[in-house]
């Protein structure tokens, strides 16, 4: 993992890079004469010349994605390096190129037994060259497989006893301690948890703070007091971070597996789109009603569409509606789901299934899982490391067939077989749960004051960009019982950022929003 800068004095040229997948953050702007660049947002704030004012564009993919994607920074005129690429600046002038991509081309594999041993050799050899380390060292453990199997790989190589750090809820659809509790029984680790309350949400602005960014997925929450409780006791923590997208992980990928089997009906698109939405508009959160609206809606589009309309928090039509005037007018032209379609286009990968893997890979794990994770341990003064984004590890994965990733229903079917003999066997039969909180709930109850407060009162109204009837008739949705948790989260992260960063200091907000 990196990001650095060379200055070649013969040639007065400037080399920015950044890693292969995305683990370190660089944002860079040049004014044609002079090139700034550094590893936070906030540093690049600091130069006078810099317009603070939200790039539209940005905001546009962040209400689709939940993050802002590379190369857009929330900032006019400031961009993110994106993952694998180098930057050369000579005589004022910047080009970028892509020095390395994840090969996807499928390869032939002779038996699933010696697929199984070879990942089990790269996982151990992933996780041994993690594990050197001159200060203390953990491990995340949320009581999923790829948590589960590292601190396995970790026990089976340490000499000393593993230290590993859980947090959790109270809420039983979202807790996994005790799986977690399980893996730390069966190797003996030095375990700890902790359990993350609605109370706890007064880390709010320190979030803001130190993403630098809009960051809407609430899973950083959880990410930040377990980091926090890991400092205490470690400088180096690991995790399971990639082992969904390498090795098909993800209960969407099942879906599309289904879906994608389906032709478009391209001429019911329109249709199919609003009885879909209305569907999972009126459902709980995770209810079938509400997947099978999902699975509805995808119907009417070719796969890259079907793709990033499942992984969109706000659709084209939830944002129109959203938008103010002048914001919709700003932004006909702009469609956030063209990255998708790129990412496709550009994946070397078989079948649709592998191809949409390989596109989380350059969009959802940089722009989400990676940010969400180095910014909650650097803010924490921990070192995060994940074996299995090894590069050698994921190029051997990148190549295996469809069908060793996804099965008759089952997720991660060779890492699975692989990891058996070392996890405890309900670790590795239990349904894909997800690093989720219980926001649905959170906002309907003792954070339901914030959300009006936040995205009612005169300062966010002031601001011109959304309707405010429109988020006024989203919060009493969500609180008569429609899920709408993730789009409302977004905006307050949004407004919360612009406070933070935006507002001159000092400024008076209301404590009070216009409540209906």
């Amino acid at each position: 993992m990196f990001a650095f800068a060379i200055w070649d004095r013969t040639r007065r040229r400037l080399l920015l890079a950044r890693d292969r997948v995305g683990k370190k953050p660089l944002f860079w702007r040049s004014d044609g004469a002079t090139l700034w660049f550094g590893s936070e947002l906030k540093a690049l704030m600091q130069d006078t010349a810099v317009r603070h004012e939200v790039d539209l564009v940005a905001l546009h993919h962040y209400l689709t994605y939940q993050y802002v994607p590379a190369p857009w920074s929330i900032l006019c005129g400031i961009h993110k390096l994106p993952p694998g690429h180098l930057l050369s600046w000579q005589d004022g002038v910047a080009v970028t190129s892509r020095y390395w991509r994840l090969d996807c081309t499928p390869r032939e594999i002779t038996s699933e037994e010696e697929a199984a041993e070879q990942l089990r050799d790269h996982l151990l050899e992933a996780t041994r060259v993690r594990m050197v380390s001159e200060r203390p060292l953990g491990a995340f453990l949320s009581g999923g497989l790829d948590s589960s199997a590292v601190v396995a790989a970790m026990a089976r190589q340490s000499g000393e006893r593993i230290k590993t750090f859980t947090v959790g809820f109270d809420e039983d659809e979202f807790d996994e301690r005790q799986y977690a509790r399980m893996l730390a029984r069966r190797y003996a680790t030095d375990h700890h948890e902790m359990v993350v309350t609605p109370s706890a949400l007064d880390v709010l602005p320190t979030l803001s703070w130190h993403y630098d960014e809009p960051f809407a997925d609430s899973s950083a929450i959880p990410t930040f007091y377990v980091a926090r409780m890991s400092s205490e006791q470690v400088t180096v923590i690991l995790n399971g971070d990639g082992g969904d997208e390498l090795f098909g992980g993800y209960l969407r990928y099942l879906l599309m597996s289904h879906v994608g089997r389906i032709p478009a009906f391209s001429f019911l698109s329109g249709r199919l789109d609003r009885v879909g939405s209305a569907l999972s508009a009126r459902c709980a959160t995770r209810s079938a009603l509400q997947r099978a609206g999902r699975a509805v809606e995808l119907l009417g589009h070719p796969t890259p569409r079907r793709y990033a309309r499942l992984m969109s928090y706000f659709t084209p039509e939830q944002k129109t509606a959203l938008y103010s005037d002048e914001l919709r007018t700003r932004l006909a032209e702009v469609d956030s789901y063209d990255l998708f379609d790129e990412a496709f286009a550009a994946s070397r990968a078989a079948s649709d299934l592998c191809r949409v893997m390989d596109v989380d890979v350059n969009t959802y794990l940089p722009g989400d899982l990676l940010v969400k994770v180095d910014i909650a341990t650097m803010a924490n003064s921990l070192e995060a490391r994940s074996p299995f984004l090894d590069h050698h590890l994921m190029e051997w994965a990148a190549g295996l067939p469809a069908r060793l990733k996804v099965r008759s229903g089952t997720t991660k079917y060779l890492l699975k077989k692989a990891v058996a003999e070392w996890l405890p066997p309900a670790l590795v039969t239990r349904p894909k749960m997800g690093f989720g909180v219980p926001l649905a709930r959170w906002l309907r109850t003792e954070l339901s004051d914030l959300s009006w407060d936040v995205l009612t009162d005169d300062t966010a109204r002031s601001r011109g960009l959304f309707r405010p009837e429109a988020v006024r008739e989203l919060l009493r949705r969500h609180e008569n019982g429609h899920d709408h948790a993730n789009r409302i989260w977004a905006l307050i992260q949004f407004e919360l950022w612009c406070r933070e960063f935006l507002d001159p200091p000092g400024t008076n907000h209301p404590t009070s929003g216009s409540r209906p």
